[in-house]
Formats: structure tokens, C-alpha cells, sequence
């Protein structure tokens, strides 16, 4: 991981001995069988998005498990590769709120201040949430943990039972949060399409004298 302001504050939130505990973690998963995203882009929601840009946060759960498709941001796959159905809801639903983008790889999103995380950063080939519960919810979680002590607005966009549950995490005032079903197949028409989370977003910072998010870059 970089040394930055994330580090820093991520370890204030952590015990000391837990990043040696991430590192012995990757050396055994990434030596041991195949592992997405690449290990250079374990950290890339971090990586990208510099703290004191974060505006918005898109939480997943793990990355996708697919070859070529995990890339360190949730919900995001580069454009050679064919984007998974969540992904395609989620770009039906800014269509509908904001306009079309016409690539489905959301770095771009990451550069404009939408932290892209997962809250397992790696996952076995084939095997969805196949390292959740073994080493990085207290990581994230801590990730989160600093988001929320930031002064700056920030909205916090939950879709699914599973990134509501970290509400709990989001207790300052000055943020927003918005939350509906999840974009993938099974729930998508039980809320999440015309949840308007994109317009939602950019009508808070706006309202709080914050630059919107570039949704169509």
C-alpha cells in the first residue's frame, strides 16, 4: 500500500501488527492458486482516489472473480472485458438519471472523487466472497472509519444488505447517505432502478457548496 494520508489514518485505526498480517496474507493467497484483482492493484481504490478528494463512496463486497475482470475498484472492469450484469444495471440507472457514459470502466469515476470500495479487496479465481471473514473487513472497515472523521461532505452510496450493514460505521453529520437495493439481476427491480443515487449525490454536494462528480467521464 502507498504511503499516504490513507496509511497514516488507516493505521491509527488498526492494531500494529496487522499490516505484516495483510502482507503474510498475500504472499500465501497470491503463491498458492490464482487471485483477481492483479496484487499491484489490491489497493487501488486507495490508491486512486486521494483522501482529501473522497466525495462519494460506493461500497461492494468483493471483486469480481472472473478473468480480466477485477481491477481494485468495485464494480468496475476495463473496457476489453465485458461488463457483468451488476455493472450494466448500474450504467442503465445513470442513463435513466443522468445520461449515458459511453465506457463502463470506472477509473474515471475514482479520479473524480468516488472511492470504489470493496470490503474484501481479493478473491479467489471462480469462488465469489472466497476470502471474505479472513483478513480485510477490519481493514476496510477502518477505511470507512476515516471517511466518516473527514470534514468535507461525503455521500455514502449502500446498495444491498450487505453495504447497509455498514451504516453503523457512518456517524457524522455532515455526510449523507444513500441506500437502496442492489444493481445485480436477483434485486435490481426491488428498488435500485429509479433509486437515482447519481443525481441524489451531486444534488447534496451541490448543496453543500461542494464540486458534483463528472458521472459521464
Amino acid at each position: 500500500m502507498e504511503h499516504s494520508a490513507w496509511h497514516e489514518l488507516i493505521k491509527e485505526q488498526l492494531p500494529e501488527h496487522y499490516f505484516g498480517k495483510i502482507n503474510q496474507f498475500l504472499d500465501q493467497v497470491y503463491t498458492s492458486g490464482t487471485v483477481y484483482p492483479p496484487r499491484e492493484k489490491v489497493f487501488a481504490a486507495i490508491q486512486t482516489t486521494a483522501l482529501e478528494k473522497v466525495k462519494v463512496v460506493i461500497l461492494g463486497q468483493d471483486p469480481y472473480h472472473g478473468p480480466g475482470q477485477a481491477q481494485g475498484l468495485s464494480f468496475s472492469v476495463p473496457n476489453s472485458v465485458p461488463a457483468p450484469p451488476s455493472l450494466q444495471n448500474i450504467l442503465k440507472e445513470l442513463a435513466d438519471d443522468i445520461g449515458v457514459k459511453q465506457e463502463h470502466d470506472l477509473t474515471g469515476w475514482a479520479e473524480e472523487g468516488v472511492l470504489l470500495l470493496n470490503a474484501c479487496l481479493t478473491v479467489p479465481a471462480g469462488q465469489a466472497n472466497g476470502h471474505a471473514g479472513q483478513i480485510w473487513e477490519p481493514f476496510t472497515d477502518a477505511v470507512i472509519k476515516v471517511v466518516n472523521g473527514l470534514d468535507q461532505p461525503v455521500v455514502y452510496i449502500l446498495w444491498g444488505a450487505y453495504a447497509r450493514k455498514k451504516k453503523a460505521l457512518i456517524t457524522n453529520p455532515n455526510h449523507l447517505i444513500v441506500e437502496s437495493a442492489h444493481p445485480s439481476p436477483l434485486s435490481a427491480y426491488r428498488g435500485f432502478f429509479g433509486s437515482k443515487p447519481f443525481s441524489k449525490a451531486n444534488a447534496f454536494l451541490h448543496s453543500k457548496g461542494s464540486s458534483e462528480i463528472d458521472w459521464l467521464r
